[in-house]
């Protein structure tokens, strides 16, 4: 008789052939059998079965001396079907701006939800509206003060050939106030505030500084987006009346200096010729104009990826999806506002 601690153990699995022996050694054949062999050799006695199983895989991990898997598992064979569509699934993913265009309509929901339950954070939005209205009042007039003497010198000239001077004044003051003035303050606006909102944010985005804010408890769009938002569609209807003003004297005293037009003249038609409407309807468009850059770009910035390149991008296509959406606005605008024969030149002829 031989004790039971003499007998040596050896385990053949089938559709490996791996042999695992008492000292850890692992030997691996990848042929595949149909059987399966458990057998004890010593020196006297021997013992073998022969157990016909299907082919599994069987994994050990050995670690110890004594040559005992430490944590054995065992993988069950996947449907094929299901990770085919599983790896097809993961594929598929949206393109970014489409994402990004959804960002925008969601973030504007989410401010205007906020707006009309109180959430606003009026130390912030107190400083946006001067950083939006009081900072870019300079670069606002310039431009709209140059862009009003151009305007004159194509009118002036054309009109005074036909003998409509006392009519100058009034397309002036239609052209400033419908489009002109409300168009142009919102691209100076995009270029220099829009800029500024998408690179602020993406920077914070980066560098998970709207994570920080989170963690103490703050919601960024309450914090960040919605000062934005407010100041924006506050201050730029200010802007605008103030570009179509220096607009109007700009182009008064180039007609009067230049081509011998009197400042009467020209601001007698713009009197009789403009409605409250048309300053109405510049006032909304402004509105509609500031809500559409702060919300693109805002958007832009909290949905920047890829560091300070990721950075550079998203705020250059900030500016430019601003912009297309201004025209665009613009142009619906104009269609809703004005419709029909026009009659307010009737009155300066």
């Amino acid at each position: 008789m031989q004790t039971a601690s003499q007998l040596h153990p050896i385990l053949l699995f089938s559709n490996r052939r791996s042999c695992v022996e008492p000292n850890g050694l692992m030997q691996i054949n990848r042929k595949l059998l149909k059987s399966c062999q458990i057998g004890f050799n010593s020196n006297r006695c021997k013992f073998k079965s022969r157990i016909p199983v299907k082919q599994s895989r069987i994994s050990a991990i050995l670690e110890t001396d004594d040559g005992h898997p430490l944590a054995p598992s065992a993988e069950d064979n996947t449907n094929p079907s299901n990770s085919e569509a599983e790896t097809f699934l993961d594929k598929i993913s949206p393109p970014r701006s489409l994402w990004r265009g959804i960002s925008v309509f969601v973030l504007a929901g989410q401010v205007i939800l906020r707006i009309l339950k109180g959430k606003i954070h009026w130390k912030n939005t107190l400083q946006q509206l001067e950083r939006v209205g009081p900072r870019s009042v300079g670069v606002c007039l310039l431009t709209s003060a140059f862009v009003g003497m151009a305007f004159t010198i194509q009118f002036v000239r054309e009109f005074t050939r036909l003998g409509l001077t006392r009519s100058v004044g009034g397309v002036l003051a239609l052209a400033f106030s419908r489009e002109l003035s409300p168009v142009v303050t919102s691209i100076v606006v995009a270029g220099r505030i829009g800029s500024a909102f998408a690179a602020e944010l993406g920077t914070m985005q980066v560098s998970e500084q709207t994570d920080t804010l989170r963690v103490l408890g703050a919601d960024p769009v309450d914090y960040l987006v919605t000062p934005r938002v407010i100041a924006s569609c506050i201050a730029l209807p200010f802007l605008t009346l103030m570009c179509f003003l220096l607009a109007m004297a700009s182009s008064a005293l180039l007609a009067d200096s230049v081509y011998g037009v009197s400042i009467n003249i020209i601001l007698d038609s713009a009197q009789r010729a403009l409605r409250s409407w048309d300053i109405i309807s510049a006032m909304i468009k402004s509105q509609v104009f500031g809500l559409i850059i702060s919300v693109v770009s805002c958007a832009w910035g909290v949905t920047t990826m890829g560091g300070a390149k990721g950075v550079g991008e998203s705020t250059t296509s900030a500016v430019v999806i601003s912009l297309v959406g201004i025209f665009i606005a613009d142009f619906a605008l104009s269609c809703c506002f004005f419709q029909g024969a026009g009659e307010s030149l009737k009155n300066c002829m």
